[in-house]
């Protein structure tokens, strides 16, 4: 265990008692959770308290919930590493405090359901060439490339997806519209069904999905689609449209650790509303989507 990380707690600790004259048990809570965190930072190969940027801190955070610790437990030791981090600030012993943006999920707070890697490409795996069947897996690829939500998804037109950008125009709640990419995948999914929808098409029809005849299919039946495609491949557990914007967001911020990006591809007006996926492990949009997402990468 690097000896600069612990002799900076004691250094904390004595600036708790001289300085602040906390009480003995204040101290003790203190010193547990910060040593807690210095026996993570050993496992991580972490080696000076400079080093502890805020995607590690929202992996600690992530570590803490997978153990089981509550979120009011795992809220005071990111309480005690941002204090911890000011007093190495005052100290100029750091340049930042990693801990002001993490939070912890709150006490009680449903967890959305999601899938994972395995089960997204055994629930994207079909190969039939029937036209609803294709159909159903170029929604699925979009729901899961660009985390839409089944509104959006419904909502979509032809003339919103940029086949040549791979970017897609959705207009989501509070009638907000926001460009969002699109995986090569879902690009190839989408292209393959467009002349299948041709041969069957309601005249004046600008939807991009539609159904036996030949208009805007409604929200209900593509709920029924995603149950029934889950089915098929032998996917566990109650699919529908939204648990593929849950796994996009949490398979995402699960491997870039970019949680603000996550809420502009989401749509989210408010970043508290995203941070529901940080009980995962916890660079501008673009890049972060090409790097991170399984399905954006070419060849893949």
């Amino acid at each position: 265990m690097p000896a600069e990380l612990q002799h900076r707690i004691e250094q904390f600790l004595h600036h708790l008692l001289t300085e602040r004259r906390l009480a003995a048990n204040t101290r003790k809570h203190y010193r547990r959770d910060l040593e807690e965190l210095l026996a993570w930072c050993a496992q991580q190969g972490i080696t000076g308290w400079d080093r502890l940027d805020t995607h590690a801190v929202r992996q600690y955070a992530a570590h803490c919930h997978r153990r089981g610790l509550g979120g009011r437990s795992i809220q005071r030791r990111l309480s005690a590493l941002r204090t911890f981090f000011n007093y190495l600030l005052r100290e100029q012993a750091v340049g930042i405090n990693p801990g002001l943006d993490v939070s912890a999920p709150r006490t009680g707070q449903h967890l959305p359901d999601t899938l994972n890697v395995d089960d997204i490409t055994r629930l994207l795996g079909t190969a039939s060439g029937d036209p609803l069947t294709m159909r159903d897996l170029a929604m699925l690829e979009l729901l899961y490339s660009s985390g839409l939500r089944l509104s959006e998804l419904v909502g979509l037109d032809v003339a919103d997806v940029d086949f040549s950008e791979c970017m897609v125009r959705v207009t989501g709640k509070g009638a907000k519209t926001r460009v969002v990419p699109v995986g090569s995948r879902a690009i190839g999914a989408l292209r393959a069904w467009l002349p299948l929808r041709a041969r069957q098409l309601a005249a004046g029809e600008t939807a991009m999905f539609t159904g036996r005849s030949g208009k805007r299919l409604g929200t209900r039946a593509v709920q029924q689609r995603v149950k029934l495609q889950a089915r098929r491949q032998g996917v566990p557990g109650d699919v529908h449209p939204h648990t593929l914007r849950h796994s996009f967001a949490s398979h995402l911020l699960e491997s870039s650790g970019d949680l603000r990006a996550v809420q502009e591809l989401l749509g989210h007006a408010d970043i508290s509303t995203t941070q529901i996926y940080t009980h995962l492990d916890f660079q501008h949009l673009a890049q972060v989507y090409d790097k991170a997402h399984p399905r954006a990468r070419k060849g893949k």
